[in-house]
C-alpha cells in the first residue's frame, strides 16, 4: 500500500516538497506498471493508423501517410512538452484553459497528477502525450493525393494549442467547464475522435476535391493494399487496449471491463458492417470489416469505462451501423473526405458520446474502488446526462470545424505554406513529388492502363499487373 501524499498541493512542483528522498513511496508501483505499458499501446496506435489509412490509399501516396503519422505524432509530442501539457493538465486555471505554470515540464516529475492522485505527473504526462499524438495523426489523412507535408505540420502544431488543447481540458481537467457540468467521457469521444474527425472533414473541404473527382462516385479507385489495411486495423484493435484499459488510471477491475467492453464493441462493429455490405455488394469485404471495427473502438471510446457488457453491444451496433450510412454524406455535401475519416471518427464519436448519456451506469464506476459515485446516464434514472453528453459534442463540433477552417484559411496566405500541392504534382504522386521514395520497390512500365497499347496489353501481363492504378471503386473507407 502507497503512503498518503505529505507534499504541496494544488501547486505545480517537482516532488520534493514531500521531503522525503524516495518518492516513489507514495504511488504504487501495480499501477505505474500498468500505465506506462498502456501508454506504449497507445503508442503503437500511431503506425497503425498510418498502415491503415497507407493501405487505403493509392499507391503513388501511401509511403506520405506512412511518414506523416510519424512526424505529425513528432510534432504534437514535442509541443505536448513545450506548453500542451501545461494548457491541458496544470493545476490552476479558469474553466476555459490550463495556464503555463508547467511550461517546458518546469515542476512536473513526481507531485501526484491532477488526472489522479495515484499516479506522479511525469507518468500521466507520458500516457495523456500518446493522446494528444495520435489525435492529429487521425485527422491528418485528409491530405492524400493532394495535401503538402510542411503545411500540414505547421498546422499540426497550431492546431493541437488551438483547438485539441482547449477541448481536452475542458472534457478532463477538474477546472474544465464541461467538467464541471457533468458530461462524461471516458477516453476521448471529443477531444480525440470528434475533434479529430471534424478537423478532417473542414481539411478536406478547405483543400478541395482532388483533380479528376467525380461528384456521384468519388474518384474509381480502390484501396491499393487491403493487407496493410488488416495490418493497421490489427495495430489499432490492440493498442486500443491501452487506450480504453488504461483510462481508468489504475490496474483496477473498472479497467478490465473497459477493455471487455472495448473489444466487445469492436468485434460486434464489424460485424454489423460487413453485413451491410453484403447485402448490397453480394461479396464479403474485408475492408468493410476492418472500417466496422474501427468504428466501434471509436463509438465505445467515451463509454468504455462507464457501461455494462450489454451497453457496449448496442453501441456496437448502432456505431458500426451509423458510421456505415455515414459513408455516404461525403457524396450529399460534396466534400472529398478520401478516407472516410469524418463517417468513421466524427460520426463514431457523436455516436458514442450521446450512447453514453443513455447507457452509463454508477456501478461500473464504482469499479475503480473509489467510489460510490451518483447516478451517471438514463439507465439511473439521470435523464438530464443526454443533455449534458449533447453539449460536450456540440463544443467539440463547432471549435475543431470552425478553427480548422480559420487556422487553414490563414495559413494558406503565408508564403510557402500553400496548403494543396498543384495538378501536375498530384498526377506525378505525393511520393515522387514530395519524398522521393516510394512504398514499394518496382519498375512502373506507365502509369495508366490506358496509356498501353492494344499489342502490349496482350503481350505483357507483367506490365498490366503494374499498371493498375486507375479501377473501378466499389467502396473507400
Amino acid at each position: 500500500m502507497a503512503e498518503a501524499w505529505n507534499g504541496t498541493e494544488g501547486v505545480a512542483d517537482t516532488g520534493y516538497s514531500a521531503g522525503v528522498q524516495n518518492l516513489n513511496i507514495f504511488y504504487d508501483t501495480g499501477n505505474m506498471t500498468f500505465i506506462t505499458m498502456c501508454s506504449v499501446l497507445v503508442l503503437l496506435m500511431i503506425p497503425g493508423v498510418g498502415f491503415f489509412y497507407s493501405g487505403l490509399a493509392r499507391r503513388k501516396s501511401a509511403l506520405e501517410l506512412l511518414l506523416m503519422s510519424l512526424l505529425c505524432s513528432s510534432v504534437v509530442f514535442f509541443q505536448w512538452y513545450f506548453w500542451g501539457y501545461s494548457l491541458t493538465f496544470s493545476r490552476t486555471g479558469n474553466a476555459f484553459l490550463g495556464d503555463l505554470t508547467m511550461f517546458g515540464f518546469i515542476n512536473t516529475v513526481a507531485a501526484p497528477s491532477t488526472g489522479s492522485a495515484d499516479l506522479p505527473d511525469i507518468l500521466f504526462a507520458l500516457y495523456q502525450g500518446m493522446f494528444a499524438g495520435i489525435t492529429p495523426v487521425l485527422a491528418i489523412g485528409a491530405i492524400v493525393d493532394r495535401g503538402r507535408i510542411v503545411p500540414a505540420l505547421v498546422f499540426t502544431f497550431i492546431w493541437t494549442t488551438i483547438v485539441y488543447d482547449p477541448i481536452a481540458y475542458w472534457t478532463w481537467n477538474g477546472n474544465g467547464w464541461l467538467f464541471a457540468l457533468g458530461s462524461l467521457d471516458f477516453a476521448g469521444g471529443g477531444p480525440v475522435h470528434i475533434a479529430s474527425g471534424t478537423c478532417a472533414l473542414a481539411y478536406s473541404l478547405m483543400l478541395g476535391k482532388r483533380t479528376g473527382y467525380a461528384t456521384n462516385r468519388g474518384l474509381p479507385y480502390r484501396p491499393h493494399n487491403v493487407t496493410n489495411v488488416v495490418l493497421g486495423t490489427v495495430f489499432l484493435w490492440v493498442g486500443w487496449f491501452g487506450f480504453n484499459g488504461g483510462s481508468a488510471l489504475g490496474m483496477n477491475i473498472r479497467a478490465i471491463l473497459a477493455c471487455y467492453n472495448t473489444n466487445l464493441a469492436a468485434a460486434v462493429a464489424g460485424l454489423v458492417w460487413v453485413l451491410l455490405d453484403l447485402r448490397l455488394d453480394r461479396k464479403w469485404s474485408t475492408i468493410g470489416f476492418c472500417s466496422g471495427a474501427i468504428s466501434g473502438l471509436v463509438a465505445i471510446t467515451p463509454a468504455a469505462g462507464f457501461v455494462a457488457p450489454w451497453g457496449a453491444l448496442v453501441i456496437g451496433v448502432v456505431g458500426g451501423a451509423a458510421c456505415n450510412l455515414a459513408t455516404k454524406l461525403k457524396f450529399l455535401i460534396g466534400v472529398d473526405d478520401a478516407l472516410d475519416i469524418f463517417a468513421v471518427h466524427g460520426v463514431g464519436g457523436i455516436v458514442g458520446n450521446l450512447l453514453t448519456g443513455l447507457f452509463a451506469t454508477s456501478w461500473v464506476w464504482d469499479l475503480d474502488g473509489l467510489g460510490p459515485y451518483p447516478p451517471l446516464g438514463w439507465v439511473d434514472r439521470n435523464y438530464v446526462q443526454l443533455g449534458y453528453q449533447l453539449a460536450g459534442t456540440c463544443a467539440a463540433f463547432a471549435w475543431s470545424f470552425v478553427l480548422t477552417c480559420l487556422i487553414l484559411f490563414l495559413l494558406n496566405l503565408v508564403p510557402g505554406l500553400s496548403l494543396r500541392a498543384s495538378a501536375e504534382m498530384e498526377e506525378i504522386g505525393m511520393d515522387d513529388y514530395q519524398l522521393g521514395e516510394f512504398a514499394y520497390d518496382y519498375v512502373e512500365v506507365t502509369r495508366h492502363v490506358s496509356d498501353l497499347s492494344d499489342s502490349s496489353v496482350g503481350s505483357t501481363s507483367e506490365a498490366a499487373t503494374t499498371t493498375t492504378e486507375k479501377r473501378t471503386e466499389t467502396t473507400v473507407v
